[in-house]
């Protein structure tokens, strides 16, 4: 009975099969994989300092970074001689006296070849006071050697390819908080301000004025208009160099006397292509004559099949009409028959962000939008930032091109998702998704080497001192499969099954090819999902939702039970408004029974005035199987709750002492009986907790073919930190004492396997299932792309008794 019911369950969650170029497979054809990540806090003496990296250029001979990390004010250095193992090579900083008021910010970063950086600096005291400069290092020496005024608040900069001119667009970015073009009394409503005069206001009173919050025109309070900055490169002496400044005014359908430029690329015959982000327009200019040669709005999108309600649910069925691009990075591509044409990643920013990226022709005629493909693959790569749904979803930010082993790449890099989408070119200049990568955390900058076959990108977002780190990462192209991803889904109804944040996993009595997961509370709704092994990368094929059960669900573990029902573990939070659930469902989703703790355990959760260690209850769940079909279930508590009453001294999980961090060496295995409805437990000694971590506890249990058990046991560190994940094997019915300690423990460490992925190192490593043919597969939560990237990791283990030989 039990293989045709889940047969009957894995027939329900089945979706349409899902074509190999829409999962990025295609012909075999080279694919680029991480070799290197370097953090960037390695390059700075003090841990607990917010350090990024925002723009990331080369040196010529493409063996040392250099990248801009505005909160410190310094440009970093990273040696790449040999890729797999980048070395921080130092930071310098720019601002010449830091004494007085004037902090230099860099911005942007560009390399003139193998000796000398220009870096970009904002220098401006406010909005309504922009000015910047052009700062030119002396790579060898480390040291700014000329300094050249631009005028104003510079974004980005580029150096023509022959090295006779360098661009610089000049923001002057506008006041996101100045209240523009209401009318209230005859006055223009504006939020107090020291640089203007006007009325304190709201975003409510704006609205209801018929202003914009951050809107253009901003001239009128002081701010001044934007503009490119080119200087002619005349010989290796920055003194000679001469500065001319383009103008930008009267061009753009949208706050014509108000153009902010952000970002710009410069192809072979010295033409810069400019955007002017929140005017939604693109400008050319000839460099060599400092003209605007020609320009054109971006235009707008209407999106089918987005998620554009923040509801903690992805879900691709909202509409979005006449969306305006907003680009923010462009680059030059070629267009066919020697053409060129522009490519724009359309992060969006005062009024729009179409989610995708548009190629147009220099003369602005449209040839190609991705329309809604990039929130898709977002979604069927488990990298959709729910979060932004109501914003501006994975939000494209940067964009570059080049040409690897005679094949023209265009990547697309999502700043919310963390991703790298790789396109091929054809001969016409139309995109072909081909792979996904997994990049930094809040990806601002890519950069592609492509003498050397490496492509870089760099992540703004850092959390200081042992959080997610900000990177850079190095990926190779090379001739061998994708290596990531390792688990998409396939499509349902049009649109690809979301997924996101799994926590457990089980494995299917019978069926050596399909696995259950689950994903946690940060979705609202709780979703049992149905994964095919079989294929690389794994297929997740279908989804159930739980149903009719009591909801606030928090579900970190699965089973399978001989009576053909599942169960799955829910986590509690501290104060029991969530309780830790057993759920028993049918194999539709339905829920038949919630199985709460005993009245005890909640009385003494209730009286304990420690409420840190409560926080973290069940973990995983698994059957314990006993004769002629019936069973018991045992649940892994992730960490020891310590009461702080007398009577409750028995119960308590610190009879092994508090460790250093003042948590209990011991947590717990319990165990529930369905049929006499009562619990009872084994103690679990943990693991020495490392000197930086918070806590070290159990993420998750599952049962072997040959009725062992294999359990989760981590510490809560990520990346360079990350100290102790393992996998230890136990055979609990063996445990006569009521205690599984160290020495009852088989391990095996998985450090390496993270290793293995040249990235920052999650730390949640949470689901673990063993297939009916002994096939051990380890699944990490991605946190709902929630302050972390969004990369899961699936590890095939392979024989669950060869890693523990």
């Amino acid at each position: 009975m039990t293989r045709i019911a889940i047969g009957l369950l894995c027939a329900g969650l089945a979706g349409s099969v899902t074509s190999d170029i829409t999962l990025g497979k295609g012909r075999r054809e080279s694919s680029f994989h991480r070799v290197g990540t370097l953090a960037n806090y390695r390059n700075n003496p003090n841990i607990t300092d917010e350090t990024v990296s925002e723009i990331v250029a080369a040196t010529a001979d493409g063996k040392t970074l250099i990248y801009t990390d505005g909160p410190r004010g310094e440009v970093g250095f990273i040696d790449i001689t040999n890729p797999a193992s980048p070395l921080p090579a130092g930071s310098i900083i720019l601002d010449p006296t830091p004494a007085d008021d004037v902090v230099y910010e860099p911005t942007s970063v560009d390399v003139l070849g193998n000796g000398y950086a220009l870096v970009a600096a904002n220098t401006s005291q406010s909005v309504f006071d922009p000015s910047g400069s052009l700062l030119v290092i002396h790579i060898p020496s480390k040291t700014v050697v000329w300094e050249i005024d631009l005028g104003g608040q510079p974004d980005s900069i580029q150096i023509s390819p022959d090295r006779r001119f360098v661009a610089v667009a000049i923001e002057n970015e506008r006041s996101e908080t100045l209240c523009v073009g209401g009318r209230e009394n005859g006055l223009d409503v504006v939020e107090d301000d020291d640089y203007v005069s006007g009325v304190n206001t709201t975003e409510d009173l704006c609205e209801e004025a018929s202003g914009v919050v951050g809107g253009l025109p901003q001239t009128p309070f002081g701010n001044p208009p934007g503009y490119l900055t080119v200087i002619g490169i005349t010989g290796q002496n920055p003194a000679a160099w001469i500065r001319h400044d383009v103008a930008l005014t009267g061009l753009a359908e949208y706050a014509p006397e108000d153009p902010e430029p952000e970002f710009v690329d410069i192809n072979h015959r010295n033409q810069a292509v400019v955007t002017l982000q929140e005017n939604n327009h693109v400008v050319i200019v000839d460099l060599a004559r400092h003209q605007v040669i020609n320009h054109f709005p971006a235009g707008v999108v209407t999106l089918n099949g987005i998620d554009a309600t923040e509801d903690d649910v992805i879900a691709l069925a909202d509409a979005l009409a006449n969306v305006p691009r907003e680009p923010d990075a462009v680059a030059w591509i070629p267009g066919g028959w020697g053409h060129l044409n522009i490519a724009t990643a359309n992060e969006g920013d005062l009024f729009g962000g179409s989610r995708g990226f548009s190629i147009f022709t220099p003369e602005g005629a449209l040839a190609f939008d991705s329309g809604v493909s990039l929130e898709e693959l977002a979604v069927r790569h488990g990298h959709y930032p729910e979060s932004r749904s109501e914003n501006k979803g994975t939000e494209p930010e940067a964009i570059e091109y080049a040409r690897f082993r005679g094949q023209e790449y265009l990547f697309v890099g999502s700043e919310r998702g963390s991703f790298i989408a790789v396109y091929l070119l054809d001969r016409f200049g139309r995109p072909r998704f081909t792979q996904l990568l997994p990049a930094p955390l809040g990806p601002e900058g890519l950069l592609a080497i492509p003498h050397r076959n490496l492509l870089v990108a760099s992540g703004e977002t850092d959390d200081p001192s042992f959080g997610v780190r900000s990177t850079v990462m190095i990926y190779e192209l090379t001739r061998e499969a994708p290596e990531y991803p390792q688990i998409v889904s396939r499509d349902r109804a049009g649109s690809p099954i979301p997924w996101s944040a799994l926590s457990g996993m089980t494995s299917i009595p019978g069926r050596p090819d399909t696995i259950l997961a689950v994903w946690d509370s940060y979705f609202s709704e709780s979703r049992i999902l149905a994964i095919d092994v079989s294929s690389k990368p794994a297929v997740i094929t279908g989804a159930l939702t739980i149903q009719n059960g009591s909801g606030n669900y928090d579900p970190e573990g699965i089973t399978v039970a001989p009576d053909d029902t599942l169960w799955i573990a829910s986590e509690g939070n501290a104060s029991d408004s969530r309780q830790n659930l057993l759920i028993q469902t049918d194999l539709t989703g339905q829920v038949l029974t919630e199985i709460g703790l005993p009245t005890e355990i909640l009385a003494c959760r209730a009286a304990s005035t420690n409420r840190t260690t409560l926080g973290s209850g069940f973990e995983g769940v698994a059957v314990l199987r006993g004769r002629r079909g019936a069973y018991r279930l045992l649940v892994a508590q992730q960490r020891g709750w310590d009461y702080t009453t007398g009577e409750c001294e028995d119960l308590d999980d610190d009879g092994g002492g508090l460790n250093v961090g003042g948590e209990p060496n011991w947590t717990r295995i319990w165990i529930y009986d369905p049929q006499s409805d009562s619990w009872d437990s084994l103690a679990w000694e943990l693991a020495p907790k490392p000197a930086n971590a918070s806590w070290v506890g159990l993420s998750e249990i599952t049962e072997t073919p040959s009725g062992e058990y294999l359990v989760i046991e981590r510490d809560n560190l990520t990346g360079d930190f990350a100290e102790l994940k393992t996998l230890a094997r136990v055979d609990l019915p063996a445990t006569a004492d009521r205690l599984i300690s160290h020495t009852e423990k088989v391990v095996y460490d998985l450090l390496p396997d993270f290793a293995a992925t040249n990235g920052w190192m999650t730390d949640k490593p949470e689901g673990v299932a063993v297939t009916a043919d002994g096939h051990t597969y380890v699944v990490t939560d991605n946190d709902g792309v929630d302050d972390w990237s969004g990369e899961t990791w699936f590890f095939d283990l392979g024989p669950y008794w060869w890693l523990f030989r």
